[in-house]
This record gives C-alpha cells, structure tokens and sequence, in this order.
C-alpha cells in the first residue's frame, strides 16, 4: 500500500511538472502578471530586461531558442515591438506562438488605446497605428489584461482552469484597492503641468490628471536639438511646468539640461518591474511611481 501511494505520489508529481506551462513575456511587466496568475503552474522568463528600450531590442538566436519552447508569447503588441517580434515569432518556428493562434497574447487588445493617430506618417516619427502603446503606467489596464491572460491561460491548459481564474479574482480585488490608494496619494497631482521626455506617459497623465505641456522629443523617437531644448526653455516661461518626467531606461541628459536651466525638477521614474530597487513586483512598481512624483512635487 505504501509502495502504491509513493508511486501515485510520484506520478501526481511528474504531471504536474510536465502539464507546467512554458510562457515567454515580450517585457517584464507581463512576466510579474503572469507569475501573479500561474504562480508555480508556469515557468516564466522574459524577452527583455527592466533598462532595456522595449522599442529596439534584436532578436539574437539565444531568444529564439526561447521562443522555439515557448506555449504563450505575451507581449504588449500595438507595434511596441514591431522590429523584433514578427522576426521572433517567424525564426521560431513554434507554430504555438504565431500570430492568431491561442499561444499569441497582445495585451494591447483588451485596452481602451489612446492617442490613435489621425493620418499614419513616418515623418511624424514613431508612431503606433493602433495607439499609444505605453498603457503600463496607468494601472487600471492591468485589470482587464490580466482577465483576459488568465482565461488563455485555461483556455492552454484547462486542466488548472480554476487555479487561473481564482489568481485572477484574487489579483483583480488586490489590484482595484490598489489603485483607490493610489489614487487617493496622488490626489494632489490633479491639473499639475509635467514636460516628458517620451510620449510614454500619456496613460499616467490620464490616470491622475497630470496636463502634459510639452515634449523633450521634437517627435516621437526623435532626439533633441540644442535650437529645439532652447525653444522649450521659453515655454516654459510662458507656461511653466512642475516637474519634468522621464523613464528608467531613457537618457537623462536633456532632462537635466532643461531642468538646470528652468529650476524644474527632473524625475526618473519607473516603467516596468525591475528597473529601479523598489519596483520588484507590480505593485511596488506603482508604489514607487506614485512616491516619487509626490516626492518631487513637494
């Protein structure tokens, strides 16, 4: 009988092990959700790293070899990686993971997308057909991405579909009181004037209010001219700004041109778990966003 049990034991064991699924993130945020939604019934790892621009990123033959494993692809889609996923995706040779099938995840797809251009022109520089594909600032968009992922993820392995769909209910309650604090903490910030460095902010303006006066790029993608840094040190004597915002894995100097020469806090704020010591999760990720920018702005 022992003998019966250890061997049932074993077998429970090894199928657990073996039904666990195998799940590539294109960006580190959709990493920490889909371990907040698998916990140990997947092996996670991403595509890219916290300081990593997710716009230019190769796809070297060490992530194709990844992505040749993979059962879920989970990106953010919206063109945010247009110059390395379709490469990913096609030298992988998984057909799991090829655009349309079930192991194809774009977050961007169960999002209310802002900023949609009106006339799609190069010359305008980067720009997304589908919108602006920056929504992980604001976190009121993990909520309808994370129902989304946890039923394909029951819809890959339904044989742990109630796991999937009780770590959403329990992510989705921790997340919404979340954000009510949040929100509360940040009241202040309401109607506040920022400077961006990237047109990477546009959801967390939206989120709490803040009024985006200008732009350190000329165009989306574009760096700075000395002429064009000029030209916003005289707006923002017109229009004077409280803080000028910037993320991680952004260059600092133009911020910290304009604000040397304006008085103007710069603040580099997190965008994805990972790229500063506080952001570890996706929590403490908006926790720290929100202390810096109350921090700054006292």
């Amino acid at each position: 009988m022992i003998k019966q049990a250890l061997a049932l034991c074993l077998l429970l064991a090894a199928s657990t092990a073996h039904a666990a699924l195998n799940v590539l993130a294109c960006e580190p945020e959709w990493a920490a959700l889909v371990t907040e939604l698998a916990g140990d019934r997947a092996r996670v790892s991403s595509a890219t790293k916290a300081l990593q621009d997710p716009h230019h990123i190769q796809a070297r033959p060490s992530l194709i070899a990844r992505a040749r494993n993979a059962d879920l692809l989970v990106c953010t889609g919206a063109e945010l990686e247009i110059g390395w996923l379709p490469l990913l995706q096609r030298e992988s040779g998984n057909p799991a993971i090829q655009p349309g099938q079930a192991g194809d995840f774009l977050a961007y797809r169960f999002v209310r997308m802002l900023d949609k251009p009106a006339r799609l022109d190069r010359a305008e520089g980067d720009i997304h057909p589908e919108g602006n594909p920056h929504f992980i600032s604001d976190p009121r968009n993990l909520l309808p991405v994370a129902a989304a992922l946890a039923q394909r993820l029951a819809q890959l392995d339904p044989a742990n579909a109630a796991f999937y769909a009780a770590r959403d209910q329990d992510f989705q309650k921790r997340m919404n009181a979340a954000i009510a604090r949040w929100q509360q903490q940040g009241a202040n910030l309401r109607g506040a004037a920022v400077v961006v460095h990237h047109k990477n902010w546009i959801y967390l303006a939206d989120w709490l209010g803040l009024k985006i006066v200008a732009d350190l790029e000329p165009k989306p993608g574009i760096d700075p001219s000395a002429a064009y840094l000029a030209q916003l040190i005289r707006q923002m004597q017109d229009q004077p700004a409280k803080l000028i915002l910037r993320a991680a894995y952004q260059p600092g100097k133009p911020a910290a041109w304009l604000s040397g020469r304006t008085g103007i806090p710069a603040v580099e704020l997190p965008y994805t778990v990972g790229d500063s010591g506080g952001a570890k999760d996706l929590f403490s990720l908006y926790d720290e966003t929100l202390a810096k920018l109350m921090g700054a702005l006292r």
